[in-house]
């Protein structure tokens, strides 16, 4: 498929029709808390759904209860490979470029600051770790796995910040589009996919093609699970690149929520990493991540860490040697791998289980001014495939 201005600019006013319209039946009915309560016994793929649920809802979740039917599942295995041989650098790339990717694009952290502010600061690096595990279990799609209901579940939560932005007209739709419209679920997309392997191709990570591939095919699938026109998303890697490359070119730059959620962001992983020594590291690795323009405009500090962080793929090269000369050393770095995701997960879900609900509300000083349009883009250089 070939991307262009006009074909993104009507991507920009589509939203989920099948999610809208349940959220809004729900807040009609006004039902949302009953919603939301019954939900949180919903947490298995199988499960019986509770009794007194409203009527909509349900038909959404039966609607929604198994993935799309061109699912290859050997394709999904290798996803999954992929992810075990890699967990640790995919979650390096998911903290450290993809969430500061989605804080350069202005009016994504207006959205994010409206709806992750209102717990913690590690709501969002929870919920997104979390999510990504359920993704990758051996069961994910089967009775028992737990990705199927979250995904639900984000759909919903999708479809509730548009119900709110709309209705109570806080959002400028002819300057911005439709909140979480396709377009940007599809540029989510491409973050915690392509993006991922970009930043492991960086940090010096040997992949396979066939690995590359299918870890972007997982999620093709889990975009068609949260609402993503199937019509409209890249379907290869190229196509993605062609993609990505023309949405950052139309939509990147500073903004005011953008580095306030970056300093949040920072400050979390500062006090996950023991001790102060190496507390720059964090910053070092954003900056090496997403390129000197976009962490000046996320105000990542700079520091002497910043050289130092650039011997990493060295490292990780010497790491992949072992790995691959001895199987008692891969497995002992894979095991090392599980653990240091699992306790990663742990340190930014204070050890609880992450509930997706609608919001009955949005932040109250969250708003988006109507004059606000952007009419000016920077444009970067044209990408480099080395």
């Amino acid at each position: 498929m070939t991307y262009t201005e006009s074909a993104m600019d009507a991507l920009r006013h589509v939203g989920d029709e099948l999610a809208d319209a349940t959220v809004a039946a729900l807040f009609e009915s006004g039902r949302t808390g009953t919603f939301n309560t019954l939900m949180r016994y919903v947490s298995t793929a199988g499960a019986p759904l509770p009794d007194g649920l409203p009527d909509v809802a349900r038909e959404y979740l039966e609607a929604t209860r198994v993935p799309p039917p061109w699912v290859d599942w050997a394709e999904m295995e290798k996803a999954r490979l992929f992810f075990i041989d890699n967990n640790v650098h995919i979650s390096t790339a998911l903290s450290f470029a993809s969430m500061p990717a989605c804080y350069v694009v202005p009016h994504v952290a207006k959205l994010l600051s409206a709806t992750h502010g209102l717990e913690y600061p590690s709501k969002r690096m929870a919920e997104t770790g979390q999510f990504t595990v359920y993704l990758m279990q051996p069961e994910a799609f089967e009775a028992g796995g737990r990705f199927v209901p979250a995904a639900q579940k984000v759909r919903l939560l999708h479809a509730s910040i548009r119900h709110h932005l709309e209705r109570e007209n806080r959002w400028d739709t002819t300057a911005l589009g439709t909140p979480i419209c396709q377009e940007d679920m599809i540029g989510g997309q491409m973050f915690f996919s392509l993006l991922v392997l970009d930043s492991l191709h960086r940090l010096g990570i040997h992949m396979s093609q066939e690995g590359a591939e299918a870890y972007y095919y997982a999620w093709r699938v889990v975009g068609a699970m949260l609402g993503v026109d199937q019509d409209a998303v890249p379907k290869t890697l190229e196509e993605a690149r062609a993609f990505l490359d023309l949405y950052m070119i139309r939509h990147m730059g500073p903004s005011e929520e953008g580095p306030h959620l970056t300093r949040q962001l920072i400050d979390l992983y500062e006090e996950v990493v023991p001790g102060t020594f190496f507390d720059p590291i964090v910053s070092a690795l954003i900056r090496h991540l997403i390129g000197n323009t976009c962490a000046d405009w996320l105000r990542v500090p700079q520091t002497p860490w910043d050289t130092v962080v650039k011997a990493v793929p060295h490292l990780l090269g010497i790491l992949e040697t072992i790995e691959d000369r001895s199987p008692l050393g891969a497995w002992a770095l894979d095991r090392l791998g599980h653990l240091t995701t699992v306790l990663e997960l742990s340190s930014l879900t204070r050890g609880r289980v992450m509930h997706y609900a609608i919001p009955e509300q949005l932040k109250k000083d969250y708003g988006v001014p109507n004059t606000v349009r952007r009419t000016h883009r920077w444009n970067p250089p044209a990408a480099t495939i080395s």
